[in-house]
């Protein structure tokens, strides 16, 4: 038996009778995710103002990193010498590295692209550095995430098709030497990304091409780089289909609670966006399904809680003054409490999704989000 299959498996539990939706559980070695399942962002090896024992009080299962931070800052190599991302952040379950393409992409004035790969000036040092797909898999390896995302190119929006088909092209040959490069598949699973912009046939035929690569699972990327709500939908009502069932699939960037429902819908699985605790560092909270600002002066004298049906620390403990408050006077804690908060209610959130698919109840309880425009 193929020893990936052992360390790494997704089992489908149960479908929507309605919907693509589907709840189910993927084995990593470091733990079990339960899908659909929202993932905190740590770029830094640090989901920020949050510890990871607050991170697991808050549900959270599985958690990112990002390769081209941590390459910059403080290096692979220390983070090796530490035991691995696992014990230099303390977080014991599952993580997963983003490959850093986006981050290198944005650089568009500080980068150079080939077919061999990317060369970038460091924003933080000024010096030259060259990242290839196989450059790539060797950080990916000394960072010791349990999910790893190979090397691709994002084309930001708008961009011309023929702009997005060559990048989407090398993002498939990317891929194929990132499979080559990597070594590791018994302790990292490699996944694949489905370019191709908003253009559907595009990502048709690149989830086609991917799928014959017989990946341990597959994201799809591109899709909160500018685009609308609407064709977000389009592109992952496309793409996500044509996706092997027996495999986990992911959204790459996204995590407001109507495209995580629609995209479920579609039948994605795992979710991540840096949205709870930049909201969270900015007086804003999540709240039911609103976006609340704390600054407001309508909270400055209301002492309810901020969620009274939320588990986390903050809505059991504090009152919307004490937070306007804290957000008011910059203190720290303030920015604590609501990404916690904020953590708390985007995993609950998916949690719900979860609840409801098992007991096919998706369409029901979540009417609101499926069937209203945007």
């Amino acid at each position: 038996m193929n020893q990936q299959k052992i360390n790494f498996s997704f089992q489908c539990q149960a479908s929507c009778s309605h919907t693509k939706a589907r709840a189910g559980v993927f084995v990593t070695p470091h733990g079990v995710v339960e899908t659909p399942r929202f993932m905190p962002v740590g770029t830094l090896a640090t989901v920020k103002t949050l510890t990871p024992a607050q991170l697991e009080v808050a549900g959270a299962q599985m958690v990112l990193a990002n390769t081209y931070h941590l390459h910059l800052q403080p290096g692979e190599a220390i983070i090796k010498q530490a035991g691995g991302l696992h014990r230099f952040m303390g977080w014991h379950g599952p993580i997963l590295t983003d490959s850093g393409g986006f981050q290198v992409f944005s650089l568009s004035q500080l980068r150079t692209i080939t077919e061999e790969g990317v060369r970038f000036r460091s924003p933080r040092d000024g010096r030259m550095i060259d990242l290839t797909p196989e450059r790539c898999m060797e950080i990916q390896h000394a960072l010791g995430a349990d999910v790893i995302m190979a090397f691709d190119e994002c084309p930001p929006y708008p961009a011309e098709r023929t702009e997005v088909e060559l990048a989407t092209q090398r993002t498939y040959r990317w891929l194929k030497r990132c499979i080559v490069a990597h070594n590791r598949p018994e302790q990292q699973a490699l996944f694949g990304i489905v370019q191709g912009g908003v253009y559907l046939d595009l990502r048709q035929r690149a989830a086609e091409s991917l799928v014959e690569l017989d990946l341990p699972g597959y994201a799809i990327g591109g899709v909160s780089v500018g685009e609308p709500p609407e064709l977000i939908h389009q592109i992952v009502q496309t793409t996500a289909p044509l996706l092997p069932w027996h495999k986990p699939r992911y959204l790459m960037g996204v995590g407001t609670y109507r495209e995580m429902v629609l995209a479920i819908a579609s039948g994605i699985d795992l979710f991540d966006c840096v949205i709870p605790t930049r909201l969270g560092r900015h007086g804003s909270a999540l709240v039911q399904g609103e976006r609340w600002n704390l600054k407001n002066a309508q909270f400055r004298e209301d002492f309810s809680p901020l969620d009274a049906s939320c588990p986390c620390y903050c809505c059991q403990n504090f009152s919307r003054a004490y937070l306007n408050h804290l957000v008011r006077s910059r203190e720290s804690l303030g920015y604590m409490l609501l990404s916690h908060h904020n953590v708390t209610e985007l995993i609950r959130f998916t949690q719900a999704i979860r609840a409801a698919i098992l007991s096919d109840q998706f369409t029901t309880q979540f009417a609101q989000w499926l069937f209203t425009s945007c």
